[in-house]
């Protein structure tokens, strides 16, 4: 196993994987990291969406970054919930070659430091064969994959209601895109049930409305 491999024991998801674990884990935390907000705001051409009528998922942009853009939201997003997955470690480069796969559309991936409540360090890295206890060592980091506003696929800020409509009519190879932020909705208020996410709420709730006001086909 290559070192790069070995620093990827332990993958932090904050999207759809959060749902639909990728193969070989052996444990799964919540954790939180901090600086970062997440929004859709990357374009979908391959799962939620199609090359011509792109789709809109999640992305985690550095927080002082998306303040910085014009019409970006100011709901509060100081820290995002999502899972940290420990991999087998006979299969790490198997899985990493899986999401680098998966999340090609425009991410790259880096590292980050992710909590538990109470701000104790959660992850652990496996380093040779030995994962590295809570506390142990303040380098303790995890991967995420980010999308830079600087990509091809980042389509940036957009009001809410005019999303959330995007949202509702797009269709992928994976599927509505209306079925995702659900999905992602249900699975964050269950990591963080006292912390409720405001800008998934407010943006299910459009949808679920546009959704309710549909003709039936």
């Amino acid at each position: 196993m290559t070192e790069d491999a070995k620093m990827y024991c332990n993958p932090y998801l904050p999207d759809s994987l959060i749902w639909k674990p990728p193969p070989y884990v052996t444990e799964q935390k919540a954790g939180y990291i901090k600086g970062f907000t997440r929004r859709f705001a990357q374009s979908s051409h391959d799962h939620r969406g199609t090359p011509e009528n792109p789709g809109r998922v999640v992305t985690l942009v550095p927080h002082d970054e998306w303040m910085s853009l014009p019409g970006a939201d100011d709901l509060p997003s100081t820290f995002v919930w999502g899972v940290v997955y420990t991999i087998d470690p006979s299969h790490v480069e198997e899985v990493k070659a899986y999401l680098d796969e998966r999340e090609r559309d425009g991410y790259e991936m880096v590292v980050v430091e992710v909590f538990e409540e109470g701000d104790k360090l959660l992850t652990k890295v496996c380093l040779l064969t030995r994962p590295l206890e809570f506390g142990a060592d303040h380098t303790q980091q995890s991967h995420v994959y980010v999308g830079h506003t600087n990509n091809p696929s980042f389509a940036g800020p957009m009001p809410l209601e005019e999303l959330g409509a995007h949202i509702f009519h797009s269709v992928g190879p994976s599927g509505p895109n209306k079925d995702y932020l659900y999905n992602l909705h249900r699975e964050v208020q269950k990591l963080c049930p006292g912390t409720p996410d405001l800008y998934l709420s407010r943006l299910t709730e459009i949808v679920i409305r546009l959704d309710s006001s549909a003709p039936l086909s």
